[in-house]
């Protein structure tokens, strides 16, 4: 990805979704062509010249000072993560160095403990590209039932969590309010492209997903992040019903993420989310199966597991 292109592109997506009025910017009531700020007047808010924010925007200027960022950041009400995203295109090589494949992603030793401790607790560790390294038995139950739970420890066939939300439809119909997880997903992309401007493998998904969902590609012109550290979602899983879920996501190394699902204790979700684990546990013990060295089961008793989608 080439970060000063992209960088061009978030500061005009950001500027066209910023109205005037609501930073006291007098328009005299006069016909604007575009929507939001103009490029002079998001200048004049950020306290630079109108031909150097151009030039920036443009991707001719290589030297912005994390002071200049800021203060644009202010200007477009920007919050952390946004100006964090912004800092990091702008750091970005215009070019892509030569590189080889790179190897795929593995859980580190850390973060296959933390799964082994939790337990009965749904857990997903994700890599920077949204694919499902890891996943322990009642985690692969409640995102993931149908899909083969050994899928995830060969890398050409891990299930990609992005492609399952906005390509797959048993995950479309897990979530009751699709489009905001389908927003948190693409927030996450947005930012793993900005902290890796040089990953083809994540270049190659956004372009997979823009092109098979008009969905995606609207979600990803629209320039808006969302980290995702914690959401509550309506789930309508098939086989314990409705149950409301809070999803964490904890930062791990080498940008590895670990969501953990847990629903209020006492709440009939949580009733449902013990079922669930349990139904799983009884499945796995009637089948024989042993768990593998990532935290990987059988599938539950009633579900189908078929091939996940091209990793």
């Amino acid at each position: 990805m080439d970060g000063r292109r992209h960088l061009g592109e978030f500061l005009q997506a950001r500027r066209s979704q910023v109205q005037p009025d609501d930073l006291g910017v007098v328009t005299y009531g006069d016909q604007r062509r575009v929507p939001g700020l103009r490029r002079e007047e998001l200048a004049l808010l950020a306290g630079i010249s109108a031909s150097y924010y151009s030039r920036l925007e443009r991707g001719e200027s290589t030297n912005a000072s994390p002071e200049v960022l800021d203060a644009i950041a202010r200007a477009l009400r920007l919050d952390d993560d946004a100006r964090r995203h912004l800092h990091a295109l702008a750091t970005a090589p215009r070019r892509r160095p030569a590189r080889r494949r790179p190897a795929p992603e593995r859980v580190t030793p850390a973060v296959a403990q933390l799964v082994a401790v939790l337990g009965d607790v749904p857990v997903v560790v994700l890599g920077r590209r949204s694919d499902v390294l890891a996943w322990n038995r009642t985690g692969h139950a409640l995102y993931a039932g149908h899909l083969d739970p050994l899928a995830v420890e060969r890398p050409a066939d891990r299930p990609n969590m992005a492609r399952l939300v906005f390509l797959d439809a048993h995950t479309r119909e897990l979530y009751a309010d699709w489009p905001a997880k389908a927003a948190a997903v693409v927030g996450s992309l947005r930012l793993a492209s900005g902290q890796y401007p040089d990953d083809e493998a994540l270049a190659a998904l956004v372009g997979e997903l823009t092109v098979r969902s008009s969905e995606f590609a609207l979600l990803w012109a629209d320039h808006r992040l969302k980290a995702g550290h914690a959401a509550v979602y309506e789930m309508r899983h098939p086989l314990v019903g409705t149950l409301h879920v809070t999803q964490q996501s904890l930062a791990a190394d080498q940008g590895q993420h670990v969501v953990v699902a847990t629903a209020e204790p006492g709440s009939p979700s949580h009733t449902a989310m013990t079922l669930l684990a349990h139904g799983t546990a009884t499945a796995t013990v009637a089948h024989g199966t042993t768990t593998a060295a990532h935290g990987t089961v059988a599938a539950p008793s009633g579900t189908t597991a078929s091939p996940p989608p091209p990793a």
